[in-house]
């Protein structure tokens, strides 16, 4: 199974994906918040960055523009024996999988995490306009249906609180989500 996380950068992806393999590390399988099966988390950015799977380079947002066939195929040639493909970036929810979970967070407050990254304010403003208008859960929505998208609201949350929904997402114990956020007051 390839589970997709995604969501506006600063929303809290990495941390959460991190927090749950570490927790699903196969260390304590007596404990009953780890996923069944074997994950393995591949954090997609890092993946595009380091195999080279980009066509070039946005020069306004200077960051890679990355080659989503390659992407593709590099996850879908990759030998691992995991049971559970975790992929995590803001690009995920364009790739095959079989759940979507999108991470949100308020506007003013991924405003407060990109500033602390030291991103240019043009970039910030982009992301946090994006989020208020749903972008991203707007795209995962169209390319996989409502049925296979998981809405996360990360804003006031610990990144261990938000690893154990997307755990319930694996496991199946969620229900699909989407449209339960809504941050258009910001705007």
């Amino acid at each position: 199974m390839r589970v997709a996380v995604t969501g506006t950068p600063g929303s809290g992806k990495t941390t959460a994906t991190d927090r749950l393999a570490a927790r699903d590390d196969g260390s304590n399988a007596d404990d009953s918040g780890g996923v069944e099966g074997t994950l393995d988390l591949v954090h997609l950015n890092e993946v595009i960055r380091e195999e080279g799977l980009s066509t070039g380079t946005d020069a306004d947002r200077d960051s890679l523009v990355a080659d989503l066939d390659g992407v593709e195929a590099w996850l879908d040639d990759r030998q691992t024996t995991a049971d559970i493909a975790l992929v995590e970036s803001h690009l995920a929810h364009w790739l095959n999988a079989d759940r979507v979970v999108v991470l949100r967070c308020h506007p003013a407050e991924l405003e407060d995490r990109l500033a602390a990254r030291g991103e240019p304010d043009a970039t910030i403003t982009e992301n946090a306009e994006s989020e208020a208008l749903d972008v991203i859960l707007g795209e995962a929505v169209e390319r996989h249906s409502r049925d296979a998208v998981y809405e996360i609201d990360a804003t006031d949350r610990a990144p261990e609180d938000v690893a154990s929904e997307i755990r319930a997402v694996i496991a199946g114990e969620r229900e699909p989500s989407a449209g339960t956020v809504s941050f258009v007051e910001y705007l």
